[in-house]
């Protein structure tokens, strides 16, 4: 069986930069009752405190791993939340990360007309380049580039730029920039190193897992990943983890129980 669902937040467990729903809520509450669970996700810390903590009830928090900015930070609750790492920019790579983020922008010439907020955004263990703004309606990111081809144009430019960087795409208008191996296949390492559980007994979930998405290095980890279009199919997927898990943790009791 396995020990440990692994998430992606965005276009996963919610919609971009929204707060999980409450049915959505629910589930995660109930499967952390009975299983090991980690958010990794493009996001930065105080996005997960938004959409996804600011929203769960549950009272085993200490079942839960959170890993913002694509596995570059890792944090676990101990009677609060402490982080064990981040793999932070130095200001010299910051500096040519950003320059080149421009250089890219004019090159592509998307035509972009309105923004809401920042476009680039340093999140200090990575840096977002979201197209609309890191505030823009989910209608407006959704229409922009369904078919991740604009986003695929930046990242071929940006892979010449900075060939000593993690380029991939995520959300619906983002491009996201990491230390080299330091990305969601490094999380993964890490989960299986902090919480002692092989990377065989880990279900990833998301819905970037293709070439340049940024939960492809997940599944080039080794976890057995599933790809869903959204939140919806992904409560298909929770309810049926739940199914299986609950039915084996009461075959476990009832075994304890007959000794």
């Amino acid at each position: 069986m396995k020990k440990l669902v692994v998430f992606d937040l965005d276009g996963t467990l919610a919609e971009s930069k929204a707060a999980l729903d409450s049915e959505m809520a629910k589930l995660l509450d109930g499967l952390l009752t009975i299983a090991k669970v980690a958010v990794i996700s493009g996001g930065d810390w105080s996005q997960f405190q938004k959409q996804l903590l600011a929203n769960l009830s549950s009272g085993q928090l200490e079942n839960l791993s959170l890993l913002p900015t694509n596995g570059t930070k890792f944090y676990r609750f101990e009677s609060d939340w402490k982080l064990l790492y981040a793999e932070n920019f130095s200001e010299a790579e910051s500096e040519k990360i950003m320059a080149a983020f421009k250089e890219a922008i004019e090159q592509c010439d998307f035509g972009i007309t309105k923004t809401w907020g920042e476009q680039i955004q340093n999140r200090g263990s990575q840096i977002t380049y979201s197209a609309l703004g890191q505030e823009a309606p989910l209608e407006a990111k959704e229409k922009w580039d369904p078919d991740f081809k604009k986003r695929q144009g930046m990242k071929a430019i940006l892979d010449k730029l900075l060939p000593d960087f993690s380029i991939r795409l995520g959300g619906t208008t983002s491009v996201d920039v990491m230390k080299k191996g330091i990305d969601k296949a490094y999380g993964i390492k890490k989960l299986h190193e902090i919480l002692g559980i092989e990377i065989e007994e880990m279900i990833f979930v998301g819905d970037a897992i293709f070439p340049g998405g940024n939960d492809y290095p997940a599944r080039e980890a080794g976890v057995v990943a599933i790809e869903v279009s959204g939140p919806a199919e992904t409560k298909t997927v929770v309810r049926t983890i739940l199914a299986c898990l609950g039915e084996t943790k009461f075959a476990e009791t009832f075994q304890k129980q007959s000794r």
